[in-house]
């Protein structure tokens, strides 16, 4: 069966003098995200920007992407919805992240980046004193690491791992096989939602 990707374009229209007020609290070098449905959006806010800031980079955000951006960006400007891509964004770029959502201006606080962290912490204390683990595998596209998680399976010695193979993975059923680590081979993205998932890039397993 074939599979069809056909982007929404948001509808939204640009508030320029928003847009003026957003420049004067942004850094001078800056790197604008955004939705594939914002795209066009992104594209005026950056003619816009272009004029007092110097933009590093302009890309859209996947939900398992991780952006590869210049030494010199100082900020992200995300536009999109919800807080997903920004919390993921900061936490992997350790750089501010400000959200444009439908003209509404904020940005993603310490507290929040905290409380990834800290969820981060306490999956790698679960998987330090676990005697039995999972080991997610995702069979979509883009995301399916079979081999690296079977060369991780043969790698932990002292512990008892499973396979664990789907197209979805759903947080929520984890609990239904009594085991409370969880090694992550898939969308990177996944341990935002559990203190029982470390992705495998935190795992010194040369």
């Amino acid at each position: 069966m074939e599979t069809l990707f056909i982007p929404a374009k948001s509808k939204l229209k640009l508030n320029k003098k928003k847009a003026e007020e957003i420049s004067k609290k942004l850094p001078k070098n800056i790197a604008i995200a955004y939705s594939i449905q914002y795209e066009s959006l992104a594209f005026e806010i950056k003619n816009i920007l272009s004029k007092k800031h110097k933009i590093t980079k302009s890309i859209q955000v996947l939900g398992c992407s991780k952006p590869n951006l210049p030494k010199n960006t100082q900020a992200i400007l995300l536009i999109s919805s919800g807080k997903f891509h920004a919390m993921s964004l900061a936490s992997e770029t350790k750089l501010p992240v400000y959200i444009l959502e439908h003209n509404s201006f904020s940005k993603i606080s310490d507290n929040e980046i905290n409380e990834i962290e800290k969820r981060q912490k306490v999956a790698y204390l679960k998987f330090l004193h676990a005697n039995k683990i999972g080991i997610l595998v995702s069979t979509k596209p883009g995301q399916q690491n079979l081999k690296r998680a079977i060369e991780i399976s043969k790698k932990i010695k002292d512990k008892k791992s499973y396979l664990f193979i789907s197209n979805n993975l759903d947080v929520n059923e984890f609990e239904n096989f009594g085991l409370s680590s969880w090694i992550n081979t898939a969308c990177p993205r996944l341990d935002m939602n559990s203190n029982s998932i470390i992705n495998m890039n935190k795992l010194n397993l040369a």
